[in-house]
């Protein structure tokens, strides 16, 4: 992040600690959130939560590095860590999952090789079989304890 491979006329975003923001944020670049930020978060670039860093946000982007605390569901196509000092609190969607040793993951996980396109990709969309609102018909919870149970 904030290295040389930055495209002419774009610049990284900082929400520096001491500092808190409320909206929905779309970048072309890196962001790093070292303060409270509240709103979701949109970028082409990589996403830092640092140590000091509190996002309320659903997140998507390329790579995200999770190193502070972060309550809501994340979606990159690439590489997701979870530092030894991280938490994510939502679900998690990525090519590559990495929770270091210390580091919190409470919800669910769905490794998809990063395809924009693949059945629920979009944040918030329920896993098949969840018989939550939007879930394919016929596979839900519901249909699945009655089959069990007779």
């Amino acid at each position: 992040m904030f290295g040389n491979r930055r495209k002419p006329g774009v610049t990284d975003t900082l929400v520096g600690a001491g500092t808190v923001f409320n909206g929905l944020m779309k970048s072309e670049a890196d962001v790093r959130i070292e303060g409270d930020y509240h709103g979701d978060i949109e970028s082409k670039g990589s996403i830092v939560i640092g140590e000091s860093g509190v996002a309320k946000s659903n997140i998507t982007a390329r790579d995200v590095t999770i190193a502070g605390t972060v309550y809501g569901d994340v979606h990159t196509f690439g590489k997701l860590v979870i530092t030894a000092t991280g938490q994510l609190h939502g679900n998690a969607q990525s090519a590559i999952l990495f929770v270091q040793e210390g580091g919190v993951l409470n919800g669910g996980s769905r490794m998809d090789g990063g395809d924009k396109k693949s059945a629920g990709s979009e944040i918030g969309a329920p896993p098949v079989g969840s018989g939550a609102p939007g879930a394919p018909a016929g596979v839900g919870l519901t249909e699945k304890k009655a089959k069990q149970a007779g």
